[in-house]
């Protein structure tokens, strides 16, 4: 992810309102203008069109509101959850049986099972080097507790922005015990190998004696672009994590799935990791409402998405823009990266005061600087997308074009 993308907790705009510390006698009880954040996401509530609700950003009503349809997925008369067990069990098998695993362990976070599922392979490989991009997640947005926690040693390949290769997997210059990739690859603007790569990339791993563990944590919508369920992609390692919220838009949590010996050691890791926590029940409910109703979906998000990509770019053309790039051009899932030639703050306050004053929020994300006069943005696309045809983008974009180039030249 691109720091600063988004408003979860990996980064935020990094702006704050600030009240006029040089107006003494200011009513103490003025409330502070908007920051453009705030603004941001009035605005993407408040717009009657955009490309994706996200729940995470949803007022706590609208997301309590998702249990309403628990006891279409779960027996509501059951006793609670307690320490794993219950309805969290239920969970852990439903992953089990759509990843093709022996077993699989729920999780609270993401980076605490890819932690402890590395940490368990190290053990057994005798190896704690883990080959991994210097994009992925545990590089980027974790503090670096591989090494700093579970005691594990980074190997970085693949510099540029993109998947690695099996010859650069090959070309290693040091024994690692893990490969691991990261499906998609967020940060390099989600993108996938082809089918035959990522079995070339596997294959490779395997030839250095190696295990492969996928970070999955968007493998629910790889789908479409592989042609394969996700049976058939996790069949290709040797373990796989998957979020509960990003694809899924459940309350959170993550799962960890693999061979049943493996998976039990990670429940005592889970516990000294301080993972086995007392009642889950809202979290694994949400999980499992998000199986049923958006799992199913995500095929026809992702073919959407280059729709609207598509659109996207003949609308921003048509408004004049001098240069953009939209990345991938045909997008892998239904995420993708916009990148404009403009400063970051003219970008953003264009899109807000478009979504603002048109009711179409075309560009509801945070935009981050990527150098001088250069900035990206992630555009998603959900239910919501499934709105808006291909001449709604197209005149959504056409305007944006149209307000950025004037505001741009004056």
């Amino acid at each position: 992810m691109i720091t600063g993308m988004t408003d979860t907790a990996h980064g935020t705009d990094g702006t704050k309102g600030a009240r006029d510390e040089g107006s003494p006698g200011r009513d103490a009880e003025e409330a502070a203008p908007p920051t453009p954040r705030e603004r941001r996401i009035a605005a993407w509530r408040n717009a009657p069109r955009v490309l994706a609700r996200l729940g995470f950003l949803a007022p706590l009503r609208e997301r309590m509101a998702l249990l309403d349809a628990a006891g279409e997925v779960y027996d509501l008369d059951e006793t609670s959850d307690l320490y794993g067990n219950g309805v969290v069990e239920a969970l852990e098998q439903r992953v089990a049986g759509l990843l093709g695993t022996e077993a699989a362990a729920f999780f609270p976070t993401g980076t605490m099972a890819q932690q402890v599922a590395l940490r368990c392979w190290a053990g057994r490989t005798g190896n704690p080097a883990v080959a991994l991009h210097p994009l992925s997640h545990p590089e980027v947005y974790e503090r670096n507790a591989l090494s700093q926690v579970s005691g594990l040693r980074p190997v970085r390949f693949a510099n540029e922005p993109r998947q690695p290769t099996a010859e650069e997997v090959r070309g290693l210059d040091e024994p690692f015990g893990a490969l691991m990739l990261e499906l998609p690859l967020r940060d390099a603007g989600f993108v996938l190998p082809t089918w035959d790569e990522l079995t070339g990339l596997t294959d490779a791993a395997r030839e250095r004696d190696a295990i492969v563990h996928f970070d999955g944590a968007r493998l629910w919508e790889c789908t479409e672009h592989f042609g394969r369920s996700p049976a058939e992609i996790a069949g290709l390692a040797d373990s796989v994590y998957v979020s509960f919220y990003k694809s899924l838009d459940a309350f959170g949590g993550a799962a960890l799935a693999g061979p049943a010996g493996l998976i039990e050691e990670t429940k005592a890791w889970r516990h000294r990791y301080g993972g086995a926590v007392f009642q889950q029940f809202p979290t694994a409910l949400s999980a499992l409402v998000g199986l049923e109703r958006e799992l199913p979906r995500l095929p026809e998000y992702v073919r959407h998405a280059r729709v609207v990509a598509s659109a996207l770019r003949e609308g921003l053309e048509a408004g004049g823009l001098p240069w953009f790039r939209i990345h991938p051009e045909v997008p892998h899932t239904h995420d993708f990266q916009l990148w404009l030639p403009y400063e970051t703050e003219l970008v953003a306050e264009t899109a807000i005061r478009a979504g603002e004053e048109t009711g179409s929020m075309l560009f509801a994300n945070h935009w981050d600087p990527k150098g001088p006069g250069l900035t990206v943005t992630e555009v998603y696309v959900r239910a919501g997308a499934l709105e808006w045809t291909a001449d709604d983008v197209r005149e959504a974009a056409t305007d944006f074009a149209h307000r950025l180039t004037a505001t741009g030249a004056a």
